[in-house]
């Protein structure tokens, strides 16, 4: 990296907010290691500023989020509101609550991704960490040992995941792409992936029920197959698009009451 990242830790509990929707809640307050933030105007925000992960330090727990206003309350410390949650398809990784003293990094273009090739993938490698002006066996470095799943290739959590039928159970959902979906002038967003498949899960307290996998965005769960499945109360399905490069994707969840 040819500079400096942005990155401090949060001083008090980020609560779970819808995305889509601005959360309003109360601010996040953020303790920098250096540098400053800086509030954007709304429209600038709509526009992609003020993007930053949140998260708890490994390589694939990260919400990416969106803040509009940042106070300083403190020496180096900024007090983030109006925010956008669940950015570039991590919502499906929204917790109850972010804890104070997880990892914050503004995503100012700073940040790079480390290039690795596809038979690299959950493999472990070595790194050392530290001054680029230093050389690699000066003290100040740190060597880690990470392995990444490559997310970036993994398929969003589908949308609008509903029910509909009293008796025999049908859902529907609607799919996301990773990449060139903002062109309103498309019918539908591009697939991005070799096939278009989904897997289905049903579950009751967590214990796996069934799990089918089809080709399209409907999927028909009928009072028989409930029967077979022990299923006479409440229900939980959740929905994950498939990639043929890297396996089910985040899942959609609802749950069906009795």
């Amino acid at each position: 990296m040819s500079a400096r990242s942005i990155i401090g830790m949060t001083l008090n509990e980020l609560p779970r907010a819808s995305a889509g929707l601005v959360d309003r809640g109360g601010s996040l307050d953020v303790k920098l290691d250096f540098s400053a933030l800086s509030s954007v105007t709304q429209e600038a925000l709509l526009s992609g500023a003020n993007l930053a992960a949140i998260g708890d330090g490994t390589s694939g727990n990260w919400e990416m989020f969106q803040f509009q206003d940042a106070e300083l309350i403190g020496a180096g410390t900024f007090a983030l509101s109006t925010r956008l949650r669940g950015q570039l398809g991590s919502d499906a990784l929204i917790p109850d609550a972010w804890p104070a003293g997880s990892w914050f990094v503004l995503m100012n273009g700073t940040p790079e991704q480390i290039n690795f090739p596809a038979n690299l993938r959950n493999i472990e490698q070595n790194f050392l960490i530290g001054p680029a002006n230093r050389p690699y066996d000066d003290p100040s470095y740190a060597a880690q040992a990470h392995s990444f799943d490559g997310i970036g290739l993994r398929p969003y959590a589908p949308v609008h995941l509903r029910k509909d039928g009293v008796a025999d159970h049908q859902f529907s959902w609607i799919r996301r792409t990773r990449m060139d979906g903002d062109d309103w002038s498309l019918p539908d967003v591009p697939l991005n992936e070799e096939t278009e498949s989904y897997c289905i899960q049903v579950k009751v307290e967590g214990q796996l029920k069934r799990e089918v996998m089809v080709g399209t965005s409907v999927w028909n769960y009928t009072v028989a197959m409930r029967a077979v499945d022990g299923i006479f109360g409440p229900y939980a399905v959740e929905v994950a698009q498939l990639s043929a490069r890297f396996g089910a994707g985040l899942a959609a969840r609802t749950v069906v009451a009795a």
